[in-house]
């Protein structure tokens, strides 16, 4: 599986503006456990986007980067400031990341897997197979190749994990490959919302443009028969209600 470190941030912004410029405070909250070891509280303020000064608790102390931010930085460490940008750490990170724990960080979703057959980008190679991964959560997820059940590591390359924007994820990964007669191909996912590997077989009895064809020939052979056979009711019932009468 893949590493199961979890890093986030949160963001607590303070804005100060007048006549188009712009003052603002950035808390950070960094982590890989609900430990207050484990926190990592950064307090920056900026002017403009250019960062003056920070209070991070790692070195735990303000730090200056311009020449005005080192004067406040001086002038926080030695007052009042300190002290409480020291229990920051804990009265906005601690409390915030055990909500993020408590309500999604220990949630995942399943993942589902497409696999499909693209034409091959390089002349290596005739075939090119890509698995696709949607919709699972956490990022973290390892997605591999297997010829007859062996792992493949060649000629194999994939997409970092992508966010969807509503806190899922998917992945692509593509294999190249020349067929050989009677060998079974798999995609296999690894993700902590599931219990055992999900093992996705490539079927190669048709390729997808044929099966492609046949479906859509499939359906308008559907399509005609059942407007022929609405032709046909119409027909008939025009035809009984027609009344005959005899010549002279």
């Amino acid at each position: 599986m893949a590493s199961s470190f979890l890093s986030f941030s949160l963001l607590f912004i303070t804005v100060y503006t007048a006549d188009g410029f712009m003052e603002y405070w950035v808390n950070r909250c960094e982590f890989n456990s609900t430990e207050l070891k484990d926190i990592r509280y950064i307090a920056s303020m900026y002017y403009n986007k250019l960062e003056l000064a920070r209070f991070d608790s790692s070195v735990d102390r303000y730090v200056g980067y311009t020449e005005y931010g080192v004067k406040q930085a001086e002038h926080w460490n030695n007052g009042p400031e300190l002290t409480r940008r020291r229990g920051d750490r804990e009265r906005y990170c601690l409390h915030n990341i055990e909500l993020w724990y408590h309500y999604f960080l220990t949630k995942s979703v399943k993942p589902y897997v497409v696999l499909h057959s693209v034409a091959s980008s390089s002349g290596n190679h005739p075939s090119m197979l890509v698995c696709s991964v949607y919709d699972f959560y956490p990022k973290q997820i390892r997605v591999t190749w297997l010829r007859d059940g062996q792992e493949v590591s060649s000629d194999v390359t994939s997409t970092d994990e992508m966010a969807d924007t509503d806190w899922y994820y998917q992945i692509h990964s593509h294999l190249e490959y020349t067929p050989r007669s009677g060998e079974k191909i798999s995609c296999m996912v690894e993700h902590a919302s599931l219990q055992e590997p999900l093992v996705t077989d490539w079927d190669p009895s048709l390729p997808e443009s044929e099966r492609n064809k046949i479906a859509i020939g499939a359906s308008g052979l559907i399509l005609g028969l059942i407007l022929s056979l609405a032709g046909f009711i119409y027909y008939k019932r025009k035809s009984q209600g027609r009344i005959l009468v005899p010549s002279n």
